[in-house]
């Protein structure tokens, strides 16, 4: 009998939709869906050992493009020779230093999908290695979590000559398609990528794929996206994070000191370019920065209230309508204002009854 984690994703997408794999016919060339792609992971991701800086995401890249997809790959980070070769790569990382990041990338850049390959550094460091999948579980449910509307590709890590990492990475892999199984019955749009065809020809070094071991990896995460696509798994971009600058001039909404901390003051501030300015509207109602949520403090409805940075739980106090030029609380029925009119940089933001005043008129700007 086939092992479920030898399943081809097509096969795994398709059981998270009730049908047969026969079913899920792949993506055309025809398909013209825009893509916001979030490589995400560590050194493999930025492409060390390729001949090009590119890694997967160039050729990736040109076989998206072949497909049809207006294409935006997104990150903080910039490697390569390829046109677009922002990513969030980052070397040298284990699972829990790219979940310190994760939130406030994912919430700035807003992708419809994510490529995940990341765990390499905890298992060549032998770091914590029999929590190591439980890490990754916990990273996935953060992604799918900060990127609601994305499709998440999980990989499995390609072969190395790590005598270290070698010993691990069986037993890791066959526990990813597992959390993708949990993910998808949570109908989340979470897939498993299976990155075996790589062998030891394939590497620059000991963990790196040269150019032809990287031109397999993109080749997975291809088959990947194809059959998101096919399953109707792949969502239009939601709008990318932007400031939002406040009715008093040159004044916009801010998180205090750029700290994403639970309980952070959200206030006005002279306008510039800081991730702390950089706001996203999402269906969920939630207004979203730094990772976390606009929150009316302590769930508070009264005139007053403070309004913090708090961790996204979906409560009634996160919830903010566009109403009369401003934002609402629905479950207060009261606005976003700023106290008084004050002009001064640093002034807490609270709810207030609706008046419509440019204290309460709230504008989204470009971001950048």
């Amino acid at each position: 009998m086939r092992k479920p984690w030898a399943l081809p994703l097509i096969t795994l997408v398709a059981a998270a939709l009730g049908v047969t794999a026969a079913d899920v016919t792949p993506a055309s060339a025809a398909s013209n869906t825009p893509l916001r792609v979030m490589p995400l992971g560590d050194s493999i991701t930025w492409g060390v050992g390729s001949s090009t800086g590119n890694g997967y995401r160039g050729p990736l890249w040109n076989e998206l493009a072949a497909d049809g997809h207006p294409l935006d790959f997104v990150g903080t980070g910039r490697n390569g020779s390829m046109s677009d070769p922002d990513n969030e790569g980052h070397s040298g990382y284990r699972i829990g230093q790219i979940a310190t990041l994760a939130d406030a990338s994912l919430t700035r850049y807003r992708p419809n999908v994510v490529t995940l390959h990341i765990g390499t550094n905890d298992l060549n460091e032998s770091y914590q290695v029999s929590t190591a999948t439980d890490r990754l579980r916990s990273l996935v449910d953060q992604v799918t979590a900060a990127a609601p509307d994305a499709t998440v590709l999980v990989a499995s890590l390609v072969v190395s000559t790590s005598g270290s990492e070698e010993q691990y990475r069986a037993a890791y892999n066959q526990a990813i398609p597992q959390i993708v199984r949990d993910e998808q019955a949570g109908g989340k749009h979470v897939a498993y990528v299976d990155m075996s065809s790589l062998t030891t020809a394939d590497l620059a070094d000991n963990l790196h794929p040269n150019d032809s071991g990287y031109q397999k990896m993109a080749e997975a995460f291809h088959r990947g996206i194809q059959a998101a696509d096919s399953a109707g798994w792949l969502r239009d971009p939601a709008p990318a994070a932007a400031r939002v600058q406040s009715g008093i001039a040159g004044k916009c909404l801010d998180v205090n000191g750029a700290n994403s901390a639970d309980g952070t003051a959200v206030q006005t501030w002279s306008c510039g370019d800081g991730a702390n300015q950089l706001w996203s509207a999402y269906t969920d109602g939630t207004l979203r920065s730094m990772g976390k949520c606009l929150d009316a403090s302590g769930w508070g409805t009264a005139n007053g209230t403070k309004v913090q940075l708090w961790a996204c739980h979906g409560g009634a106090n996160q919830v903010w309508q566009p109403y009369n030029g401003g934002y609402r609380n629905p479950a207060s029925g009261r606005c976003l204002d700023v106290p008084g009119f004050s002009t001064t940089d640093g002034t807490q933001l609270q709810l207030w009854d609706c008046n419509g005043g440019s204290n309460q008129k709230w504008t989204t700007l470009t971001a950048g």
